[in-house]
């Protein structure tokens, strides 16, 4: 019999077995403030309790419109806790986002963050008939009976409590594995946002499997600054009440290192470009200082390459590799490590590739990221690579209880407890992607001897020039971003065209460093991005990724765009992945430009 029959059932015998641990802590001033297991307990029952008494039944949803901030968790586990099902919107949504999944998803109730988000939600407000209550985390709530204060909603749960002290345990004891825990919309790289139906027992498969694996414990310390409206801070929100793992939470992407020096985490969950940011400050960092700094740098990286290598085939890096690696690290690694606050174990990569270069270079460091894969439809957690069985360029083994295999044109196909129900409210498109329970991943693949996978490219993404040759812009895109310390993001582009193009985002604040350094210092990024000895210097980069590619995948013509990408400008989703479609759309006629000649010709 399983140990838990809910995600609230375990968060209760949480509270029970570790009252007096320390369970999450926030931003309070210049440090951040510790709330215990009971302390959370009490919160979240308020919340439950008051959502109970304002009417909510089984399984009805309730959204919460909130960046990543321990109210959302409290927000959520209380929805749980109450028998509903947790509805999220990311707070860049727009107005009409935010109506279309409140309406697709009948949510009755909505936990908005602050007055702009109450706002859009106004603007909106004739469009919502089903929306009962608006419940304020920050802001006057006002005269208006739609909303109300979540302190307020604390008061009235409180009494509720008081009024029928059996009606919490009674809801959670009613909740089997089967009902509706959380929706989750996808986050519309595709189109419109579908959602995508988790039931407890989805959660529950995460933190059983992740337990056995044993690659996390109650000795740890987290920090999470990821989305908790996307799938893989959910997920990671769930082990640590499974576990009981003390939890710092911070949704301020400007501020993640400046946090990691203060928290010290033993590991923090990230996406790829977080790391690509890191890696680019850090190189930036030693070629502005230049001189013997920079011989240094480069010196030890090409040592700590040597020793990454050793390490990943078991062996112990020794004789003067050993002797250079040791001076290496005194000189340029140990700082590295310092940077993220000195206690790291690992830190874990999804949501997208990770570039093996960059992945190398902090292995060498002593800072070890250990990628996995998963989907939303997945509840994020199916596939991971673990500190003693870690292979670089692949997203790990399958967790326990989880089945892949590779259909005939390569494409990833897996089941287990963690795939979701379907489609909510998308009979036709839950039929497509779920053959009887193997979910259809749109990824491309291969499992290789030690059972590792590793996935070479989106299944929609690969290019088919219009010579019939297949190009995978990811590996181009991860390339690219490995050798040059400038860029922010790429986007490859060559389907039925004769050759590959590129758009390129520059990284605003490694660009503007090299720019001081090479004259052109006080120029704006759009000013910048069309400098001639700015774009001579990407040259320089492509033509070191072309000299490594067959001719055919070779990037011919390249435009570095006049802004960066961003959430809010819509080309990246709020897990950083970049909206290829959108971006491609975007600048159609600078890519149609790079081919008007060629097809002038024809």
């Amino acid at each position: 019999m399983a140990k838990y029959r809910s995600v609230a059932d375990m968060f209760r015998q949480r509270v029970a077995e570790t009252p007096d641990l320390e369970s999450f802590s926030y931003r309070e001033g210049a440090g951040f403030k510790a709330l215990t297991w009971r302390e959370t307990g009490d919160r979240v029952r308020a919340i439950a309790c008051g959502l109970l008494s304002l009417g909510l039944s089984d399984e009805e949803r309730v959204s919460i419109l909130c960046g990543t901030r321990v109210e959302w968790l409290l927000a959520d586990i209380g929805i749980n806790c109450a028998g509903g099902a947790t509805t999220t919107i990311y707070p860049s949504s727009t107005a009409d986002d935010c109506q279309f999944i409140l309406e697709n998803s009948g949510s009755v109730f909505c936990v908005a963050e602050n007055g702009g988000q109450l706002e859009k939600l106004r603007s909106v407000r004739d469009q919502l008939p089903d929306l009962k209550k608006i419940i304020l985390i920050d802001g006057d709530a006002g005269d208006d009976d739609w909303v109300m204060s979540l302190g307020d909603l604390e008061a009235l749960g409180q009494q509720y409590d008081a009024d029928n002290p059996k009606a919490y345990d009674e809801t959670i004891d009613r909740i089997t594995p089967e009902r509706l825990a959380t929706l989750i919309y996808t986050s519309g790289t595709t189109g419109r946002p579908k959602g995508v139906e988790l039931i407890h027992d989805c959660w529950l498969y995460v933190s059983e499997a992740l337990m056995e694996v044993n690659i996390m414990s109650h000795d740890d310390k987290q920090f999470l600054w990821l989305p908790l409206s996307h799938s893989f801070g959910k997920m990671l929100e769930v082990i640590v009440i499974a576990i009981g793992i003390p939890t710092a939470v911070d949704g301020e992407i400007p501020k993640i290192v400046d946090n990691l020096a203060v928290v010290k985490p033993t590991f923090m969950a990230a996406a790829p470009r977080i790391f690509e940011k890191v890696y680019n400050k850090i190189v930036n960092g030693a070629k502005t200082a230049g001189g013997l700094k920079w011989a240094i740098f480069k010196w030890a990286t090409d040592v700590g390459k040597q020793a990454s290598k050793e390490k990943q085939a078991g062996r112990t890096p020794g004789g003067m590799l050993g002797f250079k690696y040791s001076i290496a690290d005194k000189l340029v690694f140990s700082k590295v490590r310092n940077v993220f606050g000195g206690r790291l174990r690992f830190f874990i990569s999804g949501s997208a590739p990770l570039n093996r270069d960059i992945a190398e270079f902090f292995h060498a460091a002593g800072v070890l990221i250990l990628e996995g894969y998963g989907l939303t439809e997945s509840s994020a957690a199916s596939f991971v690579n673990l500190p003693d069985s870690n292979k670089f360029g692949t997203v790990g083994k399958p967790l326990p209880g989880t089945e892949v295999k590779i259909a005939e044109d390569g494409e990833i196909l897996f089941k287990s407890r963690g795939v979701m129900r379907g489609y909510y409210r998308l009979p036709d498109v839950t039929e497509e992607t779920l053959d009887g329970r193997w979910l259809h991943t749109g990824d491309i693949g291969e499992v290789d001897a030690d059972g590792h996978l590793k996935i070479t490219d989106r299944k929609k993404d690969l290019i088919k020039t219009s010579g019939g040759k297949y190009v995978a812009p990811q590996a181009l895109e991860g390339g690219f971003k490995a050798i040059c310390p400038y860029v922010g993001n790429i986007v490859v582009h060559g389907n039925a065209r004769n050759y590959c193009s590129a758009l390129i985002a520059m990284d605003p604040e490694g660009i503007q460093a090299w720019a001081e350094q090479n004259g052109l210092g006080g120029k704006s990024y759009e000013q910048l991005s069309k400098e001639p000895k700015v774009i001579e210097l990407f040259q320089g980069y492509i033509d070191q990724l072309n000299a490594g590619l067959a001719r055919f995948e070779t990037v011919k013509k390249f435009y570095l765009v006049p802004t960066d990408f961003a959430i809010e400008t819509g080309e990246l989703t709020p897990s950083l992945k970049v909206k290829r479609k959108a971006v491609e759309a975007k600048y159609k006629s600078v890519l149609d430009g790079f081919y008007a000649e060629s097809m002038a010709a024809v």
